[in-house]
Formats: C-alpha cells, structure tokens, sequence
C-alpha cells in the first residue's frame, strides 16, 4: 500500500474556519448536556491541510470535518502518539504475543457480506441504539473522497475477526474506527489494532498516530490513556503525558 500525496502545498486551516456551521445533537458519549459538532463538508482536501485539521484536533466522519465545541464541557480530548517515542508496556507486549497468530492484511475500502455481518454483529453488542447498522457506518461514516483512506483485516486462520478503518497521509494516520467479533474480546483487538498502527508508522517513518478523542468518563475510550508516551491537546497545544 503506497502513502500518497494528495497535493503537495503547505496549507493552513485559518481561511477555512469561516466556512464552519454548528449543529447541536444529543451528546453520542451520553454525557447530559447538548453535543456542538462545529463542521463542513468537503469534496476533497490536500494531504496536508487534512493533515493540519488532525493538528488542530479535528476529526473526520465521512466527507465532513468537525471539531466539538460543546459548552462548558471539554471532556473530548484529542489524542495522538509519537510513534517514535513509544514505548509498550507489560500488558500491551502481552497483547502482541497472544495475537502473533493473526494474519494481517491492508486494502481499499471494499464493503462485503463478511465485514457487515461482523460489524453488524460489534454494533449490536458494543452500541445498540436504534438506527445503528453497518451499511450505515460504512455509507456515512468510513466511506469518503476526501483522503487516502484504507481497510486494516485481522483473520485468525480464514475468519475475520476484526477490522480498522484508517486514513492514511505521508505524515500522519489517523484511526478512524475499530470493530471486531465480541467473542474475541479476550484478545484485547482494539489495543492490537493501535499496536499494529504505530509499528506500521514506523517502518514509514509516519510519526504522528491520530486516535481520535480521549474522554475519561467514557470507559470503553479510557484504554487510549494507556499507550505512554501520549500527546493531549490542550488550549491548541499538544502536551505529552
């Protein structure tokens, strides 16, 4: 799999953020309060102010790109790791072993029966809410013309049994989504997924690993806070605990 440039400029997303609408939701992570989502579609964006976005905390859902600026609530923290400066832990090294007999492959974005009835099957334990359906996820959520984006396949023997979605620049990955059969949760796939991407930035000397937001209260999103070092945005800064 080649990590492409989509334009090569320097860009900035100053000239952009006049463009941005705000939509109040119900807040996805059940905290009370109304969730802001500050956002714009797009039809396509450069690697490099794709890239900026990320930087500045921004995230990707389908071909739109939005930031939470929720009030009086800062619980969605923006994380990232320094592929380079990682070190795993007791526990994490365990994961790797337990799973060295998986076979991983990388593709395109390709909807099938099998990875429907897997995601179908994650969605239905992990988030049963109404509406919920893998062709939604992938219609909505992962599929987009913005930017480079790719399909992560773990199989033990012939079964699927998890799959990341990952958007993928010259400088940067950003995990999108992770599912995986629930019946496997003793294998710790989410962690494996996120091990396996920042070997994978390594060998491509990608230093930025994106992982979406860090939210405390929110405990199937605290495991994050376990990949040391990691960088937190904080008042536009990333700070590395």
């Amino acid at each position: 799999m080649s990590f492409k440039h989509i334009g090569s400029a320097s860009y900035s997303i100053d000239q952009y953020l006049k463009y941005f609408y705000d939509i109040a939701v119900e807040c996805p992570y059940g905290m009370p309060q109304k969730a802001i989502y500050r956002q714009q579609q797009f039809v396509s964006l450069p690697d490099d102010l794709f890239g900026n976005f990320l930087e500045a905390g921004f995230r990707r859902n389908g071909n739109t790109i939005y930031t939470m600026v929720c009030p009086n609530c800062r619980k969605c923290i923006p994380i990232r790791i320094d592929s380079g400066e990682f070190i795993p832990n007791r526990n994490q090294k365990r994961v790797l072993r337990r799973n060295e007999d998986l076979t991983i492959s990388m593709g395109p974005l390709k909807i099938t029966e099998e990875k429907l009835l897997l995601c179908g099957s994650f969605l239905k334990e992990r988030f049963p809410v109404k509406g919920n359906s893998p062709v939604g996820y992938y219609g909505t959520f992962f599929a987009n013309s913005i930017t480079n984006t790719v399909e992560v396949e773990y199989r033990y023997e012939e079964k699927l049994i998890g799959v990341g979605i990952v958007d993928i620049g010259c400088e940067w990955v950003n995990a999108v989504y992770f599912y995986f059969d629930p019946s496997e949760k003793g294998r710790s796939l989410g962690t494996f997924n996120i091990l396996h991407l920042i070997n994978l930035c390594r060998k491509n000397n990608i230093s930025n690993v994106y992982l979406g937001y860090l939210i405390r209260e929110v405990r199937a999103m605290r495991y994050k806070e376990n990949f040391k070092p990691h960088f937190v945005l904080q008042d536009g800064v990333w700070v590395k605990s």
